[in-house]
């Protein structure tokens, strides 16, 4: 695609629901259930993501919806980030984590687009301050490659190949006011 060309939506609000049902089930399965599972969202888009996961995953264990906020929590990496200096007005987002921690626990961290890996790394040093989980695992809605970092997603939506000057926009109804993925 170059640029100037019409946005393309590559993922509706069907496939958005249908990729967080299948990652739900992904998650359950590899960690054996969601005993031990934190989900942490990365704001702005992680953290409704992580919702929906928890949801999923709560109704996947016949599990009462009042457990999600000992499920989901939000982890702000605003001053972990290695371009602060670039973006100074960065708002500060709350991180919430449940009463239970996370240590011991395998935190999966839930964030919208997964492309240099900068925010992925920020994430694991906001971690590292806050406790000592067993495992850390990425759920990302969307890899778009473009490594800068030797980072990889454990759980993915949608591989999206996608070259530099490509923008890739993630809207959600929480914030947008509709669910869909769109490159221009």
């Amino acid at each position: 695609m170059t640029s100037g060309a019409q946005p393309t939506v590559v993922l509706s609000s069907d496939d958005i629901h249908r990729a967080l049902t299948r990652i739900a089930h992904e998650i359950l399965e590899r960690n054996k259930g969601a005993a031990e599972v934190l989900l942490l969202g990365i704001p702005t888009r992680g953290a409704p993501l992580a919702t929906r996961l928890g949801s999923r995953i709560l109704a996947a264990e016949s599990r009462p919806a009042t457990e999600l906020d000992q499920l989901v929590g939000t982890l702000d990496i605003t001053m972990y980030r290695d371009d602060l200096r670039r973006h100074p007005t960065r708002p500060l987002e709350p991180t919430t984590i449940p009463p239970s921690g996370l240590q011991d626990r395998v935190v999966v961290l839930v964030d919208d687009v997964l492309y240099s890996g900068r925010t992925v790394r920020a994430a694991l040093d906001a971690i590292s301050d806050l406790g000592r989980p067993r495992a850390v695992q990425l759920a990302v809605l969307v890899d778009r490659g473009h490594r800068e970092l030797p980072i990889r997603a454990d759980f993915i939506g949608k591989n999206l190949p996608t070259s530099r000057s490509e923008r890739v926009s993630v809207q959600l109804t929480e914030l947008d006011g509709r669910d869909e993925v769109v490159l221009s």
